[in-house]
């Protein structure tokens, strides 16, 4: 497979590029138990807010104005004021919480206690865990549909995605996938459902509503064994037409036509970038490295990787707000 790989020049890229939207990139720091907040106009860090202990997912409010944090290590839900830039409550969630989702109604979290088999469902209002659901062992990644009905989750060492009633809290299905699964994402039409598999190098595709497998993308970079080649975090562009993935290891971003099914390119950025975020506009992609300790910014309207941006140690998380 040929795919262009496009590579960081990050002096001549700077003077060529305009400047990034003018939005704040929240990124967690999982050595660091802090989030580095960047600006995303001037691509620089303008701040760093202290959290609990190994923090890795998160999730903006339904109002932009709370950033929901999970602590691994303490086993909680930081929030987050983004005015006041510091932690005014927190929500329990059960054991080792990596990854979670905000679900539409605004009201609830579905987070992944990889210790305990489980998905805890947290009312955030109340701050109480209001359910639980088994599921596979080590569940990491979490994502819900667009119309709020289904919640995925992955669990690592089952090799499966668990498709979960929202509603009901019922288990619907579980669905085999390649190695280590890692992270989920629904189409922004809510009818496929993509699954990224870490040690395979793969994302699968599932119908929603018949659950059967429609396709699956492959990965490879030249130069890099395919063992070295692991898709993690995956971003869907708003019109459905482009998924973004990051490929751990080998130090890249892809870029797949998600109709095809086709890798169009490869964006160079730092070392194991672990998940990515899209701006609003769609113009820019951020890039989380956890080995490098920094964030890249890719321009997708020119297809160039701007600029890497140290922030902390061991990022992973990522999230673009106002």
């Amino acid at each position: 497979m040929q795919v262009l790989i496009v590579i960081v020049v990050p002096l001549l890229l700077s003077a060529l590029a305009g400047p990034a939207a003018a939005e704040t990139i929240y990124v967690s720091n999982e050595q660091d138990n802090t989030v580095a907040v960047i600006d995303g106009a001037t691509m620089t860090l303008s701040a760093t807010i202290d959290v609990g202990r190994r923090p890795r997912g998160l999730a903006l409010s339904a109002d932009k104005k709370i950033l929901f944090v999970a602590e691994g290590d303490d086993n909680r839900i930081d929030v987050v004021d983004l005015a006041k830039r510091q932690i005014v409550g927190q929500l329990p969630t059960g054991a080792d919480p990596e990854f979670f989702v905000l679900h539409p109604d605004g009201k609830r979290l579905f987070v992944a206690n990889e210790n305990d088999n489980l998905v805890s469902v947290v009312d955030i209002a109340a701050a109480q865990v209001i359910g639980t659901v088994d599921v596979g062992v080590e569940p990491e990644g979490m994502a819900v549909s667009p119309d709020g009905r289904y919640v995925a989750c992955t669990s690592e060492t089952s090799s499966m995605v668990h498709l979960i009633d929202a509603g009901s809290l019922e288990l619907v299905d579980n669905l085999l996938v390649d190695t280590r699964p890692r992270a989920a994402a629904f189409s922004p039409d809510g009818k496929r459902l993509w699954v990224s598999s870490e040690i395979r190098g793969t994302v699968t595709v599932f119908d929603t509503l018949t659950r059967a497998q429609t396709g699956k993308v492959q990965f490879e970079v030249q130069g890099i064994r395919r063992e070295g080649v692991q898709a993690v975090g995956i971003e869907m562009s708003r019109n459905g037409g482009t998924a973004y993935v990051a490929l751990g290891p080998a130090n890249r971003v892809a870029e797949v036509d998600t109709g095809t099914l086709a890798v169009r390119r490869l964006y160079l950025v730092g070392q194991r970038p672990w998940h990515v975020a899209l701006s609003d506009d769609q113009k820019h992609l951020i890039s989380a490295n956890g080995n490098s300790g920094d964030i890249s910014f890719i321009d997708l309207e020119n297809d160039e990787v701007l600029k890497s941006l140290p922030v902390g140690r061991g990022p992973w998380g990522v999230v673009v707000g106002p």
